[in-house]
Parts: structure tokens; C-alpha cells; sequence
């Protein structure tokens, strides 16, 4: 007797769960059976895709979501398709970017029957676009996951997709969301919004003044300088150091807004090397050190940490830091241990001591600058000040 074909839906013994199928792999549906002696609890279903993205999978946790949701991202428009466990995307849709779009979406997607608790929408970090797309389904109960553009690309090169469209990316984040289930994305405080904006436009101003200083500086290496044309840049560079002055303002008073981060920042500025821009940054970046779970983790998404780059016998590259991260957090640490190095008791003897070993400035400087982050995870999420003999005994703290 020959066997079977497989069909779409089977049951599966504990040793098969999550083991491939001829055509695609084993996923878990959306609902919890009722479990009984010798029964398995979940309800699997062969994820169907075509030959060439076919993706082998271990183990996967019974889902709660009942539909799956891609959303590409433009600046004017948006595209969504959207699929169910063991289904194929459906046909993408646009929408704009307005207020009167975003309804339109969620009416379509409520009116597949589910509800917006089980219904998992992803999209890509889009420059600033994706924000209030999905700050708007958020609010309205749906979750969404905003999911790294590298990823997605990744994701699509692994299911060898070579064309590239809106409707296909769509369709592909629907797919991305159905066999990965990105953790949910929540709409940070409103206080977040304040320091961004401001140490976003801190930064601009910064480079503003830079520039039209070089450009005084090249102007009056000539052997005629116009007055005037003297007078208008530095009349410029005093009114973007004004500008300067006020975001700073600025920045201090908007920590006041939220009691649990105006605590945080003044419980990192306790850290020597840690002024108020640069602690602005930390609480921005990690969301008051609510996102990473570990100061490992803090290190890796600064793109601090060194990246190995080795296989086999041939290729013996050396561990560097590479360009990914959060890159303006990365900066602001870099920058940091100029004064850390020379007055924080806890990063000065640890710098001098690579210097010492040979290590050159560069590299003494990102381990000064992980270590300082790794200080920095610590205070914010222990919520006591900086204490350079924390990790003394309690004579020695007692004699320092």
C-alpha cells in the first residue's frame, strides 16, 4: 500500500512538532485544544509555502494570533496583505497616509472577522513614517510588531525572493509576522517625544555651527574678507549658540515632565562622564533601560559589542564593532570616556590599564565605553546613585 498524500492539516506526535513537511513547516494554529492522556495540547498546520521558500523550524509556541498582517511603508501610502495560519497573502491594498486611511485599514482588517487583540501587524522602521500608523493601531488594540528593516530584507533573500514591489513586500512582512512573531511594539511616554525631538534638533544646530564656523574660518584665509559677508556668519554662529542654549533648557525642563526619568537622569549624571546630553541620550535610546534586559544586551543594540568573523581554517578576521546599533548612542558613549578616562575612579584605571597593555586609543576607548555602559544599565535599573567602592568591602568603603 502506498502512502498518503500529505494533507493540509494533521495532528502531531510530541517527536514531530515543529518538524518540516514536504512543502513548507509545521505551525502551530492559533487555539489551545483541550489536552487529554496521551494527547498533545496544541493543534498544528502545515504553513504551505512554495518549494523555493520552504524554511526548516524547531519548535514553535502555539500562537494567540489568529491573522497576520504586512504593512510596507511610503511616505504618502501604505500597502497591507494579510494571511491566517496555513493560508496564502491575500491581495495587497493601499492606503494613504491620513487619518481617513488609517480607518479604512482597520475597517478592513476587522472586517475579517477577528478581533484586533489577535491580529499581529507588522512593518518596517521607515525613517519616521511607520510612526503614526502604528501609534494610530496601537491605540485602537492591535498589536504591532516594527521590525528592522535588515531584517525584513533578510528575511526576503531567505525565501529567495529576487523581485521587489510594495505589494510583495507587504506580503512578505505578512509572512515575516506569521513565522517569527516579532515581540509587540508599544508607543513610547510622551516624555520620549520631548527629549527626542530636542536633542534630535540639539545635534542639527550642533552641525549648523560647525559648518558656518569652517566656512568663517576658509573666508578669512583670503586676502580680502568682505565685511558684511564676515558680519552675516557671525551673527549665525551667535544665534545657534543662543539656539544651543535654549534646547538645553529645554532638555533639563522636559525631564521634569516625568518623575520616574527626571530620577534616572540624575542618577546617571552621578556617574563622572555623564553629563545631561549624554544621559538624555541613554534614557531616549533605551527607553529608560526598559528594552534591553541586560547590559550584554544594552552593549549589543549600542553596537558596542565586538563581532567575531571567523569559518574554518581561512578566514581569521579580527573582532571589530561593525556599523550597526543604535548608532547616535553608540556616539554618545564613544565620546563620553574623553572625560570618564580622566575622572571616573572606576573607568580612568581601567582605560589606563589597556593603554598600558598596548591596546591602541581607539580600541581602549569602546571598551571604556562599554564598560561605562554597562555602569550606566546598572544605576538606571537598581535606581541607587553611583558609588565608585559598590563593589569593595565594607572596611574599605568605610576607610575611602
Amino acid at each position: 500500500m502506498t502512502a498518503a498524500a500529505p494533507t493540509a492539516k494533521r495532528r502531531s506526535s510530541p517527536a514531530t512538532r515543529g518538524g518540516p513537511s514536504l512543502n513548507g513547516i509545521m505551525w502551530p494554529r492559533p487555539r489551545i485544544t483541550s489536552a487529554g492522556p496521551g494527547r498533545p495540547p496544541e493543534s498544528w498546520t502545515v504553513f504551505a509555502f512554495s518549494p523555493t521558500e520552504s524554511i526548516l523550524a524547531s519548535s514553535v509556541p502555539v500562537s494567540p494570533y489568529q491573522l497576520f498582517v504586512g504593512v510596507d511603508i511610503a511616505a504618502a501610502t501604505a500597502t497591507a496583505a494579510w494571511l491566517v495560519p496555513g493560508g496564502a497573502p491575500t491581495r495587497p491594498s493601499t492606503i494613504e497616509q491620513t487619518p481617513a486611511g488609517f480607518a479604512a485599514l482597520e475597517r478592513h482588517l476587522l472586517a475579517t472577522g477577528h478581533a484586533p487583540g489577535v491580529i499581529l501587524v507588522a512593518m518596517e522602521a521607515t525613517g519616521s513614517y511607520w510612526i503614526t500608523l502604528a501609534t494610530t493601531l496601537v491605540q485602537a488594540g492591535f498589536a504591532v510588531s516594527v521590525v528592522n528593516p535588515a531584517q525584513a530584507h533578510h528575511f526576503a533573500k531567505a525565501l529567495l525572493k529576487r523581485a521587489k514591489t510594495d505589494a510583495i513586500d507587504a506580503q512578505t512582512l505578512a509572512q515575516l509576522a506569521a513565522l517569527l512573531q516579532p515581540t509587540p511594539w508599544a508607543p513610547p511616554p510622551p516624555v520620549w517625544h520631548e527629549l527626542q525631538q530636542r536633542l534630535a534638533q540639539r545635534d542639527a544646530l550642533q552641525s549648523m555651527q560647525r559648518q558656518v564656523a569652517n566656512q568663517l574660518h576658509a573666508l578669512e584665509q583670503g586676502p580680502v574678507v568682505v565685511a558684511p559677508v564676515r558680519a552675516r556668519m557671525e551673527a549665525l554662529i551667535a544665534t545657534l549658540a543662543d539656539q544651543l542654549a535654549a534646547v538645553d533648557a529645554e532638555i533639563a525642563a522636559a525631564l521634569q515632565h516625568d518623575e520616574s526619568w527626571a530620577a534616572a537622569a540624575r542618577r546617571l549624571q552621578s556617574i563622572p562622564g555623564i553629563g545631561l546630553i549624554t544621559a538624555g541620550w541613554l534614557l531616549v535610546a533605551t527607553l529608560n533601560f526598559t528594552i534591553c534586559d541586560s547590559p550584554e544586551a544594552a552593549t549589543a543594540y549600542a553596537g558596542l559589542a565586538p563581532q567575531p568573523r571567523q569559518s574554518g581554517t581561512s578566514v581569521r578576521g579580527r573582532p571589530q564593532i561593525g556599523h550597526t546599533g543604535h548608532a547616535r548612542l553608540r556616539t554618545a558613549l564613544y565620546l563620553a570616556p574623553l572625560s570618564a578616562a580622566q575622572h571616573n575612579p572606576v573607568i580612568k584605571p581601567f582605560y589606563e590599564r589597556l593603554r598600558a597593555a598596548g591596546k591602541p586609543m581607539k580600541v581602549a576607548r569602546c571598551a571604556a565605553a562599554r564598560k561605562l555602559l554597562h555602569l550606566a544599565w546598572a544605576i538606571g535599573r537598581s535606581g541607587q546613585p553611583f558609588d565608585p567602592a559598590y563593589a569593595q568591602p565594607p572596611s574599605q568603603r568605610v576607610a575611602a
